[in-house]
């Protein structure tokens, strides 16, 4: 039984109930770039038939059209990979199916998981962006049409669509999943990170996942933590988060500003002043990043640059003229800047920096995704976030609110944003 008596659907019953909101909202929002209706039923029937199995038993999740998979296209959002279909499922999907997770299909990602937006609209408001890149599993989530969805972060693209979708988005430390297997776009930054609609569903998601994988050196000597339980269970003392609107707070949109300072006020937060090294890195961050795009994605802009849209052909060509002597400047600093946070984090005697997830609510339109700004630090530094849908802006649209703890300290991250989301909500 469930906790509020009620009988707990079957993977099957549950199956048909999404398949029936992705009849009813997948028209308008354009979510999904695959999805086999029959594969889901017959795997949900199939789940039933055996029983109580791993942590997601029977639980359908949508994959990122980066990750790859064997039985389904994976083509990066990029006419250039039109009909691609991988040998191999990525290692991050076989370790969802042993947890007994069922692949629902592949959500659309923004090209090459870059900046030119695909056809996904916002469900709380079609008329304005779901975010990007991860934009098909954060609306897909926010419309009700799957539960659990993987998106990947090299600078704001788990956060960003999260906040924008008023769903929960996880973007795990640095090398806490394993890549291997998953568009390679930015080797330094790149990240895998899941939306749900609670902090104990993402924390579910991310341990299946988790964990040393021989071919992706980053998660070298990871293990998985004990995300979920301790997520679930109640902090030990009352979490002491600190507020900095920064890194663009005089960007934040006014009604965006008037909704967090409330907030702050409300819950007490106290001001903290953020570790030197912040206002480099967002150049840094971006120096590194397009040559590793450059790197990725030349020989596709070498074949077919006609076929690449404007703004990725800058990052390339950009990223062609970066020196390796600026790029190794720039993975220095950022592991300079994750140890300064950790000190920080420890000196300041905080579980959490709380900060605006965005700018504010999704802006109007779908040409552009949103700006990455309030995300970059923590995918520069390795360091773990999670949004949370706390608050509204003067449109009804969601707010996020983000929370960036020490690298590597995801449990207790995780346990804070869980403890923050019931604080919220009882002191409103």
């Amino acid at each position: 039984m469930a906790a509020d008596g009620a009988v707990p659907l079957s993977a099957l019953e549950r199956a048909r109930a999404l398949l029936a909101r992705v009849d009813a909202v997948e028209p308008e929002v354009r979510a999904w770039v695959a999805l086999d209706r029959e594969r889901l039923l017959a795997q949900a029937a199939a789940a039933d038939a055996a029983g109580p199995g791993g942590p997601l038993h029977g639980w359908p999740v949508g994959l990122k059209d980066i990750v790859d998979t064997a039985d389904f296209p994976t083509e990066n959002g990029s006419v250039l990979h039109a009909g691609r279909q991988p040998a191999e499922d990525a290692v991050l999907v076989r370790r969802l199916k042993r947890a007994g997770a069922i692949v629902m299909g592949k959500t659309v990602t923004t090209e090459l998981a870059t900046y030119a937006p695909g056809p996904t609209r916002n469900p709380h408001d079609l008329r304005h962006t779901p975010g990007g890149s991860s934009s098909g599993s954060a609306a897909a989530v926010a419309a009700g049409m799957v539960p659990l969805a993987v998106g990947t972060q090299t600078n704001g693209s788990v956060i960003r669509p999260a906040a924008f979708c008023g769903v929960v988005g996880y973007k795990p430390s640095a090398g806490l999943v394993p890549r291997t297997g998953v568009l390679e776009q930015s080797p330094s930054f790149d990240c895998i990170g899941v939306f749900a609609r609670s902090v104990e569903e993402v924390a579910r998601l991310v341990e299946a996942m988790a964990g040393d994988d021989g071919r992706d050196p980053m998660t070298c000597g990871r293990v998985a933590p004990p995300l979920a339980r301790v997520a679930a269970a109640e902090p030990p003392l009352p979490p002491r988060l600190g507020w900095n609107g920064q890194p663009a707070w005089e960007r934040v949109v006014p009604d965006a500003q008037a909704a967090y300072q409330a907030l702050v006020e409300r819950l007490g937060w106290r001001q903290v002043a953020l570790p030197a090294g912040c206002d480099a890195a967002f150049a840094q961050h971006r120096c590194v990043m397009e040559a590793e795009i450059a790197g990725s994605f030349e020989p596709l802009w070498r074949r077919g640059a006609a076929q690449l849209s404007a703004s990725l052909q800058g990052q390339i060509e950009r990223g062609l003229q970066t020196t390796a002597v600026e790029v190794r400047r720039g993975q220095a600093a950022a592991t300079v800047l994750r140890a300064a946070f950790g000190r920080w984090f420890e000196a300041e005697g905080l579980d959490a920096w709380a900060t605006p997830s965005a700018l504010g609510t999704a802006p109007a339109g779908l040409a552009s995704t949103g700006d990455p700004v309030m995300c970059t630090l923590a995918s520069f530094a390795g360091l773990p976030a999670v949004s949370l849908p706390l608050l509204q802006g003067a449109n009804g649209l969601p707010l996020g609110v983000q929370l960036v703890g020490a690298y590597g300290d995801d449990a207790r991250l995780l346990r804070t944003a869980r403890w923050l989301g019931q604080a919220a909500q009882a002191s409103s």
